[in-house]
Parts: structure tokens; sequence; C-alpha cells
């Protein structure tokens, strides 16, 4: 695809998607549009070797427009990210075709390995706002995964992930019958540590009254 018709699509996917676009102009505006077209330039100078160039075209970009993508990702067609404010892409990530992104999404690393250390994401996935996906690992082509998930291991395809850690509740559009999966009433971990906790204090101090109890008994019969 040549660079007039990378432009042209890159116009159509973002007029696709986000309704708040009324003209082709606006597109120029969108943070998206900018950054996509700076990647796909820094992603053929860095495998061409040209890395100092690739990092500098890619950190100008994110300056820019508040999204930073690693120029070594590898991002297949008609990405679409938006708002775009606050995501991140790892330098050995793998995107599918027909993805779309909101703003704080997060496709990183969980430490300094080296090699594959970022998510492969399928087609046609949608990522929603601040979900973090940390490791390498796929996530299945046509899943979703909620806003504000955190995803450590492998989605199958056609799945919805929610909730921290991120849990699957729904596979092939059927919902999954599990009392943990409540998005709802989700468990409280600080709360339910201070109940656990409290409800032990109230436990030993129960248990020393009756120790003192017995004690100022034994004290008496010794006294007689």
């Amino acid at each position: 695809m040549g660079f007039i018709n990378k432009i042209r699509n890159e116009i159509r996917v973002i007029r696709e998607r986000d309704p708040a676009i009324h003209s082709n102009m606006e597109v120029f505006l969108y943070p998206s549009f900018k950054v996509m077209l700076s990647y796909r330039l820094a992603h053929k100078l860095y495998k061409n070797g040209h890395y100092f160039w690739a990092r500098w075209i890619s950190q100008r970009a994110a300056r820019k427009t508040g999204i930073e993508i690693h120029p070594g990702a590898q991002i297949g067609e008609n990405l679409f990210i938006d708002h775009g404010n606050g995501v991140i892409i790892g330098e050995t990530t793998i995107i599918g075709n027909n993805v779309t992104l909101y703003q704080g999404v997060t496709l990183g690393g969980t430490g300094k390995e080296h090699g594959k250390r970022h998510p492969t994401i399928g087609d046609n996935v949608m990522i929603s706002a601040g979900a973090k996906v940390l490791g390498s690992f796929t996530i299945g082509e046509n899943s979703k995964i909620g806003a504000g998930s955190v995803v450590l291991e492998a989605v199958p395809p056609n799945c919805t992930v929610v909730g921290v850690p991120g849990r699957i509740v729904k596979r092939n559009n059927e919902k999954l019958v599990r009392e943990d999966m409540n998005q709802v009433d989700l468990p409280d971990p600080v709360s339910e540590d201070i109940k656990s906790l409290q409800h032990a204090d109230s436990e030993i101090t129960n248990r020393l009254l009756e120790l003192e109890q017995e004690l100022s008994q034994l004290r008496k019969e010794m006294a007689k």
C-alpha cells in the first residue's frame, strides 16, 4: 500500500469508528492519525537498523500525541486508537488487523527480560480505557478487554475479560456462570483483611478476659 493509500485508509478507519469526526479535514488533527503515520515511518527505519532515528520519530510523536508506540512493535492494518492519551505499546508487541484501543491502554511487559516480552493481540480485538495487558501471551481474536482490567495471562478467542486480575466472563457469546464472575459486587481485599484482623483481635481480647477471670478466681481460692 502506497503512502497516499495509507493516508486514505487511516481517514476511512477513523471516520468509521469515531462518530465525533464530521469531515476528512478533522482527521488530520486526530492523535491516532498523526501517531500512526509517524509509526509507519519509524517502523520502516527500525527494520532497516536505523534505531536512533526510529526512536527519535516515535518519541517526537509521543510528545505531540500522548501515544507512545515503540518503532519495533508490529501493527497490522486498521488500528484505531480512540482519544489515545496515555496509550503505550511496547517493542515486541504484535497487533493484528482491525484492533481498537482506548485511552490509557498499556501493552507492556512484566520485567527486564529480553526477547518476546509484550503481548500479541489478535484480529478484531477491543481493549477498553485504562486496561493493562502485561506479558508475552496472546489475546485471541474477537475478544474484548473491559475498562481498567489487568490481564496477565492468555485469553482464548471470542472472550470478554474484566477485573483485576482479568477474568473471562463470557466466551463464544455465552456467560460463564460462576459466583466469582459477579462484576457488581466485587470483593474488596483490603476491607476483607481488615475485617479478618478485627475478628481475630476480638477473639484474642475475649480470650484474655477469660484468662484474667480464671486467674482472679485462682488467686481468691489460694488466698482462702
